[in-house]
């Protein structure tokens, strides 16, 4: 008789992941609200990105980058994907305001 295995729990980058692509187009969370929810702590916040990139370039290409954004509402932006982002949001039914944060953010941020 075989033993039984273990199922062991998923890692905080698999959370991540797991979270990460779990957020509904029109809704936005931030970095920290990923971080938290998947049991990390203060500083972990810092390694969604990298996480979810490292993800990306092993095949899960589903991520939705653009609904993760600053505690603050604010928009990560670069030139390369700024007109992605932009036509996602409009899609999306999320608007900008002048200085790149989301408008109505406690109403679009979706809390775990």
């Amino acid at each position: 008789m075989t033993p039984p295995t273990k199922k062991l729990s998923p890692t905080f980058s698999e959370r991540v992941v797991r979270l990460a692509l779990s957020i509904p187009p029109g809704k936005v969370s931030t970095y920290g609200d990923i971080a938290r929810a998947c049991g990390g702590g203060p500083m972990t916040s810092q390694s969604i990105t990298s996480i979810l990139g490292k993800a990306y370039q092993n095949g899960e290409k589903g991520i939705p980058f653009h609904r993760i954004v600053y505690s603050d509402g604010r928009v990560w932006m670069s030139p390369e994907y700024e007109q992605k982002r932009l036509k996602l949001y409009k899609k999306e039914g999320i608007e900008l305001d002048g200085k790149g944060r989301i408008k109505d953010f406690p109403a679009k941020r979706l809390q775990f």
